[in-house]
């Protein structure tokens, strides 16, 4: 085969095949089974290559080579990554940043769909999410079945020899347990009990709980993880849910658009699967219940603002889902790819829901998460063998905001967070989390926790006296506070209201001591339905920003502890922030778009609105 000086040159600078293939995918939205067909290969090659299991020999190197060029990828600029995930190089034609959300959003809706009148809204997270983390395990086993056909050359020996050795996989899954089984794609044979009686389940219900409890028999450490649900429970005679509709979720999950291998869903897609389904369905109900989810681009805002360290400790006390941990694990390996020492990372929660998905995540990731379940305020989990709170090198944290808590624990607390802390808070819980925040935070310590506007502005300007003002002034004087993000409205999915990441630093570098980093983020976010968000892109200038800590017109500033006494310590950097460019005004044309647009919402709402009274009066 002959190949042009162009192929030669693409060829020679295909250094990085792992990242080469993932940027490929990411610009052309492709699976790994639709690359592989593209390149002309099986998937476990792809899956392979991706894994940095071995590399394409010249002819597919070219296929490669000739495929970045179509997706707008130039392999010359992509680093080394040794099979660990890169950012591929920003093209024109999408964004950046791994497997869009888009195929799991919809795969939940279709799912949710099936069993629509089934159960409450807010339940069908409990049916959904363990069936989601059964298929992902049911895929990457798939994935890694592929890998070991790859070296044996043939994939029922790798079956084989993966049942005879189950330290060859991730998680072994017994045949009952496989997607293909319980879709029905694949035939099983169901040995008989002792009696001669077959164990064959009688619909899809009782084999999924069959399934989660097999899984379970052969990997303990997902005991309360995936055997969670009882998805043939009855109630007064009668099935939670029905069967057929269950086995439309199975038919929903079961279409290779939605697959979830190794490659084929962004980091913490299970996180992102719980706020999706409560946005969709209970978005009332998330906040009120203490399930408040950071936007994914403010976690990695937060992690690229510490930049964590091999091996250091990380602890999230109210970790819900484990995003924030997660991120903060991404990025350190993106910060040091070739290390090999991880993150050592706690994480509290109280919420049996959020635990069970944090367990699931950590499981995911391959991350080393000492998880517990509790409420952190009242009763902290990580102490040390004298009982004393167990010190960190970085804390992460999104508490719920402004949480209404009786002074009686702030005052009696065994572990002396708050009165020594700046003194007693009147009951609302935004620096009294800040207090614990510095009572788990080591000598270097660093953290970021992200809390209402309201926590860095309340009091100040009061001719009376204010605890929360009187807690942040202690903050202020004993120079603890590194810094203050605003952020831009709209982001989060149970408010509209901007928050701000509070950063904290027990050991400021000479440069920054006795002064505080305001930076407002406002102006950077992008118009989403149903809410806004932060690119890529803007994610790492902002940290870039906050991390040179040098004024920037409409955009950052830096006063002294000095300065922000002399404003009775408000710290909002929107009273900081001055000298806004000239184009942080919209445009006549952009405002009138967006007030038709409104228009248009509010019309939608009203017809919508209308629709329900009108059944409501027929019904009465």
């Amino acid at each position: 085969m002959l190949y042009n000086t162009t192929d030669m040159t693409n060829i020679t600078n295909l250094r990085d095949v792992p990242g080469t293939l993932r940027a490929i995918r990411t610009n052309l939205e492709l699976t790994q089974v639709e690359l592989a067909e593209r390149l002309g290969v099986s998937f476990a090659t792809v899956n392979r290559w991706e894994g940095a299991g071995n590399k394409p020999q010249r002819a597919a190197a070219a296929k490669i080579a000739a495929l970045a060029e179509e997706a707008c990828v130039d392999i010359a600029e992509l680093p080394i990554s040794d099979g660990h995930a890169v950012t591929p190089k920003r093209s024109r034609r999408t964004s950046a940043g791994g497997p869009t959300t888009k195929p799991m959003e919809q795969m939940l809706w279709d799912a949710a769909c099936s069993i629509r009148g089934e159960k409450d809204a807010p339940k069908f997270k409990d049916y959904l999410l363990p069936l989601l983390f059964l298929k992902r395990l049911s895929d990457v086993f798939d994935d890694e079945i592929g890998r070991l056909a790859e070296d044996y050359g043939d994939r029922e020996v790798a079956l084989e020899i993966a049942e005879s050795d189950h330290e060859l996989v991730r998680f072994y899954l017994p045949p009952e347990a496989r997607w293909g089984v319980i879709s029905g794609r694949m035939e099983y044979q169901w040995p008989l009990d002792d009696r001669g009686r077959t164990t064959a389940p009688k619909d899809v219900g009782e084999h999924l709980t069959k399934a989660g409890r097999a899984v379970v028999r052969h990997n303990s450490g997902l005991a309360g993880v995936i055997d969670v649900v009882d998805f043939a429970a009855e109630r007064n005679g009668e099935r939670d849910i029905n069967p057929a509709k269950l086995r439309g979720v199975v038919e929903t999950f079961s279409d290779p658009r939605y697959r979830l291998g190794l490659a084929d869903v962004q980091p913490d897609f299970l996180g992102r699967a719980y706020e999706y389904l409560l946005r969709k369905f209970a978005e009332g109900s998330g906040q009120s219940a203490g399930e408040f989810f950071t936007p994914t681009e403010a976690g990695y805002l937060m992690a690229r603002i510490l930049r964590p360290k091999p091996g250091e400790t990380c602890y999230d006390y109210v970790c819900g889902s484990g995003g924030l941990l997660i991120k903060l694990q991404l990025i350190a390996r993106e910060l040091e790819p070739t290390s090999k020492v991880p993150l050592k990372m706690f994480g509290q929660e109280l919420q049996a829901e959020s635990y069970a998905v944090a367990e699931m995540n950590s499981i995911i990731h391959d991350m080393d998460v000492d998880l517990r379940r509790g409420d952190t305020m009242i009763n902290p989990k990580f102490r040390d063998a004298g009982g004393a709170l167990l010190r960190h090198d970085i804390v992460v944290a999104n508490p719920m905001w402004n949480q209404p808590f009786s002074v009686d624990i702030f005052e009696d607390d065994p572990f002396d967070r708050f009165t020594k802390s700046g003194g007693v808070s009147s009951g609302k819980g935004d620096w009294a989390w800040l207090q614990h925040t510095i009572a788990t935070m080591n000598d270097g310590g660093r953290a970021a926790v992200v809390l209402d506007t309201g926590a860095v502005t309340r009091g100040s300007g009061s001719k009376n006296e204010d605890k929360e003002r009187n807690i942040r002034k202690w903050f202020v004087n004993h120079d603890l506070i590194e810094g203050v993000i605003l952020l831009p409205e709209n982001l989060f999915y149970n408010t509209n209201a901007a928050g701000v990441i509070v950063v904290l630093n027990k050991k400021k570098t000479r440069a920054r001591q006795r002064k505080i980093v305001l930076l407002n983020a406002r102006r950077r976010f992008r118009k989403g339905r149903p809410k806004n968000y932060l690119p890529d892109e803007d994610v790492r200038e902002l940290a870039s920003l906050y991390v040179a800590g040098e004024p920037v017109a409409g955009e950052l500033a830096v006063i002294s502890i000095d300065e922000a006494a002399e404003t009775d310590y408000n710290l909002s950097p929107g009273r900081w922030v001055t000298g806004a460019p000239a184009d942080d005004t919209p445009d006549l044309k952009s405002l009138l778009a967006e007030f038709t647009q409104l228009q248009q919402d509010e019309n939608t709402i009203a017809d919508e609105l209308r629709a329900a009274l009108v059944k409501l009066e027929e019904l009465a």
